[in-house]
This record gives C-alpha cells, sequence and structure tokens, in this order.
C-alpha cells in the first residue's frame, strides 16, 4: 500500500521523547541469543519490519521465540549447532544487514538456506559478502553471482583466516565474524577503516573469546554462547532526524530519553557540533555494556563544512539528514568518501541530490562526494524511492520552509521508525 505524507513548516519543537530501539543491536541481539546455550531475554527490541523479519526466520530455525510484551523477546536459544533446516525460504524483507549477517551464519550449517527479500533488497550487492565468505570455505550461489535470492550451500567446513574487507561494511564484517564462530581455527578480520562494532561487544558480552580494536577482530575458535538479559538503547539513527529537526527549526528545545552513544556511531553529532549545533549529553551511562545518554537538543544557527572523511564511516546512515542540515545551513558544505551510500535501500546520494534539487538547493556530486550550498529552500513534491531515511530527511527539510511538501512511498519507514510521524507530530513537527 502506498502511503504518502504532507509537511509544513513548524513552530518550533519541545518536549522529551524516547525513539525505538537501535536496529543494528536488534538484528544482533535475535541472532547471537538464538545461538547461545539457553534462555535470553531482548528488552528494547525495535518494532520495525526489519528486525521482525529476523525473528520470523529464526522461528524457521527451529528456534522459539516469545513476544510476551512489545519491545521485549524472550529466545530459547538451541546453541552454536541446534539450528534445522527450514522447509520455505528465508524471506528477509527490506533488511540488508539480516540478509548479510544471515548469510555470514547459515554458510556454516549443515543444510541449505534460501535467502530472499522485497524488491528493493534484491538490488543490493551481495557479491562483497560472498567473495570474502569463500575464502573461509563457503559456497553461496546468487543470482547473476551478486544478487538475492542467495542459496547456500551447507555441509562445508570453514576455515579460519585472515582477511580485509577492502570496504568499510559492519555488515560485511560481521558475516565473516558470523562465519568465523564455526570456523575450525581463529580469524583475524581487518577493516581499512573501523566500522562500528556492536557485533564485537555483544559476542564478548555473551561469553565468546574475541579481542577486537578498532578496524581489527581476532575470533577465536571454539567458544560458547552464554544466555543474557539485554538492553537494547535507542537507535542513533532514528535519533538523528528528530536532532537536526530541533536544531533547524527556531524556538526549539527537546531532549531524547537513553540513546545508544556507542563513539562507532556518534559521527553525525560530531558533524553537527562542527556546524554549529547546540547538543548535550546528559546522563551519560553504560546499559549491557553499551554507552548511552539523554540527548538535549537546541535550536542552532548552522553554517557550511568540509566533512571530515575519518567521520564518514561512523555517520553513513546518518548522510541524508546531514545533507538536509547542509542545505539550510549557511555556506558550503563539502563531503567526499560516500560510495556505501550508493548501495544503500536506494543509491542515496542521488536519491538526496535529485530532492534536493527539487527543493531549489544548489548541489553537485561524484561518485563519492557531494558539494551542497546552503540556502532557503522551496516545497516540492519529493521522490523518497521506497527508502525510510530519505523520506524522513526530507519530511524535517519541510519543517523549514514555506508551503506544502508532498513526500511520496513513505511505508518503508516501518522497516526502522514505525511510530515516526505520531511520535515528530508530539514535539511539534508538522507531519501527517
Amino acid at each position: 500500500m502506498s502511503v504518502n505524507w504532507l509537511a509544513s513548516r513548524s513552530s518550533g519543537l519541545s518536549g522529551m521523547a524516547s525513539v525505538p530501539g537501535d536496529k543494528s543491536i536488534s538484528h544482533r541481539a535475535i541472532m547471537l541469543a538464538a545461538l547461545a546455550e539457553s534462555t535470553s531475554v531482548i528488552d528494547g527490541f525495535l518494532e520495525g519490519e526489519d528486525t521482525r523479519a529476523t525473528a520470523r526466520i529464526f522461528a524457521q530455525l527451529g528456534v522459539v521465540i516469545e513476544a510476551p510484551s512489545p519491545h521485549t523477546r524472550i529466545v530459547h536459544g538451541v546453541g552454536l549447532h541446534g539450528l534445522k533446516a527450514s522447509a520455505e525460504p528465508l524471506d528477509c524483507g527490506n533488511a540488508g544487514t539480516g540478509m548479510r549477517l544471515l548469510t555470514g551464519l547459515l554458510c556454516a550449517q549443515s543444510f541449505d538456506s534460501m535467502l530472499i527479500g522485497d524488491a528493493s533488497l534484491s538490488k543490493r550487492p551481495m557479491a562483497r559478502v560472498i567473495k570474502l565468505l569463500e575464502k573461509m570455505g563457503a559456497k553461496i550461489s546468487a543470482r547473476e553471482d551478486n544478487f538475492a535470492p542467495l542459496h547456500i550451500h551447507g555441509g562445508q567446513v570453514l576455515h579460519g583466516a585472515t582477511i580485509d574487507t577492502q570496504v568499510a561494511s559492519a555488515q560485511v564484517k560481521s558475516a565473516l565474524i558470523f562465519a568465523a564462530l564455526y570456523a575450525d581455527g581463529d580469524s583475524l578480520i581487518t577493516e581499512t577503516r573501523a566500522t562500528r562494532d556492536y557485533t564485537e561487544s555483544m559476542l564478548q558480552s555473551l561469553g565468546w573469546p574475541i579481542e577486537f580494536s578498532a578496524g581489527k577482530a581476532l575470533v577465536h575458535a571454539g567458544g560458547k554462547l552464554k544466555a543474557s538479559h539485554i538492553n537494547i538503547p535507542g537507535d542513533i539513527s532514528s535519533a538523528a532526524f528528530l536532532i537536526a529537526a530541533a536544531l533547524l527549526i527556531p524556538n526549539s528545545d527537546i531532549t531524547l530519553q537513553n540513546i545508544g552513544i556507542n563513539p562507532r556511531r556518534t559521527g553525525i553529532l560530531s558533524a553537527f557540533k562542527l556546524m554549529g549545533g547546540h547538543i548535550e549529553l546528559l546522563n551519560q551511562r553504560l546499559q549491557s555494556g553499551e554507552p548511552v545518554a539523554d540527548i538535549r537538543v537546541q535550536s542552532s544557527k548552522l553554517h557550511g563544512i568540509d566533512l571530515p572523511e575519518h567521520l564518514v564511516a561512523d555517520m553513513i546512515d546518518e548522510c541524508p539528514i546531514f545533507f538536509v542540515a547542509a542545505a539550510l545551513a549557511n555556506g558550503t558544505t563539502r563531503a567526499t568518501g560516500l560510495a556505501e551510500l550508493r548501495v544503500k535501500e536506494s543509491d542515496r546520494i542521488a536519491s538526496m541530490v535529485k530532492g534536493l534539487r527539487d527543493m531549489g538547493a544548489r548541489v553537485t556530486d561524484s561518485p563519492d562526494s557531494v558539494e551542497i550550498v546552503g540556502g532557503r529552500l522551496h516545497s516540492a513534491s519529493i521522490e523518497s524511492f521506497e527508502d525510510h531515511r530519505i523520506a524522513m530527511s526530507f519530511a524535517v527539510a519541510a519543517q523549514c520552509i514555506d508551503g506544502v511538501t508532498e513526500i511520496r512511498d513513505c511505508a518503508n519507514v516501518a522497516t526502522s521508525f514505525p511510530d515516526f510521524v505520531e511520535l515528530a507530530q508530539t514535539l511539534g513537527l508538522n507531519l501527517k
């Protein structure tokens, strides 16, 4: 069903709010709890379509998962070798994280599996994962050697290996780490640029012998996963849209509670601060081994920057809303090292460039860079390309300009932030 939004200027945001649980952690929590030796409780689980798809897949693989209340899952782990073959394909929906991590996990099983996804996911490249897993002994068939459906051949013996991912992608790295749990020797996985370490941190908290630092993970063979109580913080990727809105809309002052501030995820906060944003981290603490804080944001006069390239990997999912902030800031913003945006739910550089130009922004782009001249925008009819982050980014842009902006095909926002419209309205965004 097609879902369109109408958005227009807001007079200011105020209040306190919580955002949905972190999507990346929710995926990993289900997967690792399923492989643990006993029963785990997950609180703060994201009730989004992507993460529910992952939970359904593990139910197909023989794992009993209870949902006694929203945002809670009880996972009865079956151990590392307790998964069972599914008679039906495993449908990842729109979840690239789910498909890539499952590819690493399932290539070590004794049975064959078929991974499928929706039309958008079926266009996303998988060869980058497949080729690296093959170095460990995996056997995986794909459409055109690159796209889902993926036929994962079971019964392979995986070998420990030293592998450099050659690409800054936590999904690629995590797929290799999942495969390494089953390898016959230790595996060393390195990255040219460090990415988020949720997989490594959760493995360590569940008792697996792993050593890791920025850009490097040494996974020892022969471990076990112990059951745990996992508390998932709010997703900073979801919070980023509300943070940007509060910075950009005059007379705004909001506090977002219990947000994950893993250092590999806070590039967007650093970028907004470099632009002149007033952002405070309050009540900083650890929750299930992850740093969390309450984030207070006040309206600010933003200016353009040359985005330091080292921040990009730590804000790759937040680049669309960063582009919106740049288009409404004073001066010119330049960013490079953005090639990973080309292979997300949409080509996010192309999607954002088109939408911003439709709103009157001056934008130029190359395969891995953008230059945005800030200034006044006007209302427009915007295509989201069925990409949840594109839709929410332009919903924020519309709060700062006159007229009514229509944003088309927003149903996929349910994959990461199912209550976005309702929460945005309570804080003062003009969106329906």
